[in-house]
């Protein structure tokens, strides 16, 4: 989920309308803990999922596009949806990387204000159209009756010319 702070979570959909993407993953009566990495390297979201304990990562999401702001905030939540389940969210490491940035990657992210995702219309987001204005409407309208009428003359002399050979 990319908020800007003024969506919140819709749980009764499990937060379907603002989901950038998911995967499954069976851990339910494991004896070993199970980890996540979350990794956001230029513009690009990444999910992988380690669930045997082997420490070997398997794929979840990956998402290009994702625009953050600088100063954003990270969330957790172990939120299920279901009562039946019980999740605990044991420790956070955070780190910050150090990627190497043109400077027109840079000034880029230097321009994200508001979190969003390329080729995603989140809720609240759009820019609602303006309606067209009474001169727009006239116009539109003028010109409609002049191309009816002007195709009306040119049938009608057509038909005419048709008549006169025919005859």
């Amino acid at each position: 989920m990319v908020n800007n702070g003024s969506f919140s979570y819709d749980h009764s959909r499990d937060g379907r309308p603002t989901e950038l993407g998911g995967c499954t993953a069976v851990v339910r009566n494991l004896d070993h803990d199970t980890f996540l990495v979350i990794r956001y390297v230029k513009r690009r979201l990444t999910i992988m999922i380690d669930i045997e304990g082997k420490q070997e990562w398997k794929d979840c999401i990956d998402i290009p596009g994702v625009r953050l702001p600088r100063g954003y905030f990270f969330g957790a939540s172990s939120v299920t949806g279901d009562l039946s389940d019980n999740h605990d969210i044991l420790s956070l490491k955070l780190y910050q990387l150090t990627v190497e940035r043109t400077p027109f990657e840079d000034k880029e992210d230097k321009e994200v204000f508001v979190p969003s995702v390329d080729n995603m219309k989140l809720p609240g987001l759009e820019i609602p159209e303006e309606p067209m204005s009474g001169f727009a409407l006239f116009l539109i309208v003028f010109l409609s009756l002049v191309g009816i009428v002007f195709a009306a003359v040119i049938g009608v002399l057509v038909y005419n010319k048709w008549r006169d050979r025919k005859s």
